[in-house]
């Protein structure tokens, strides 16, 4: 069987899902994947933006939902303040989080402001408080969990970007852009996971 593999720049406001049965339907992937059977792998809230794997090969879903097989993500975040080195130690430590201590990551400050395309909406700006860029690794994908990490030393999360998943990049996709995977890169991911290509 040939299985289908997609990458998609998941735009700021878009629920992570292909319907919405609320009285005010927002938009969803449908809006943005014309193709039937594939699902995502993980999710990204509806405030968050960048890189959704998409499949319809369930084993690999699997695979990189469950946190036993913990595999690196990436993340740009924008946060409210100016980070001491304390606060970012702690973040590469793990930080406590409802109970649950976080798995260490990589975490450092981005300097400039990442060559981004501007949010729609723009986040909101308060011209006292100055913001910061990190960039941090995970490898694990808990619920809200970088927004509730960096709230935990003190650094609110204004604007959250997955710029990778393993080896997959964000790199060439507008936002609302998606692609198939090239072979090499299906290749690479099933044997990061211990899955056979196809």
């Amino acid at each position: 069987m040939k299985w289908t593999y997609l990458l998609l720049n998941k735009p700021y406001g878009v629920l992570t899902q292909f319907s919405d049965a609320s009285d005010n339907p927002r938009p969803t992937l449908k809006d943005y994947v014309p193709v039937p059977g594939v699902y995502p792998v993980g999710r990204l809230d509806r405030d968050s933006e960048g890189l959704l794997l998409l499949t319809d090969r369930g084993a690999l879903q699997h695979r990189l939902s469950n946190p036993q097989f913990g595999h690196p993500r990436t993340y740009w975040v924008q946060v409210e303040g100016v980070p001491e080195e304390s606060a970012l130690e702690a973040l590469r430590q793990g930080v406590t989080i409802r109970g649950y201590r976080t798995r260490p990551g990589q975490v450092r400050c981005l300097g400039d402001r990442p060559d981004i395309p501007p949010r729609d909406p723009p986040i909101r700006a308060r011209q006292t408080v100055p913001t910061a860029w990190l960039e941090m690794t995970l490898t694990e994908g808990r619920n809200r969990q970088v927004r509730r990490m960096t709230a935990a030393v003190g650094l609110p999360t204004l604007r959250l970007i997955r710029v990778a998943i393993a080896h997959l990049s964000l790199e060439g996709l507008a936002p609302g852009q998606w692609r198939t995977l090239t072979q090499a890169e299906i290749e690479t991911l099933c044997r990061t996971i211990g899955l056979k290509p196809q």
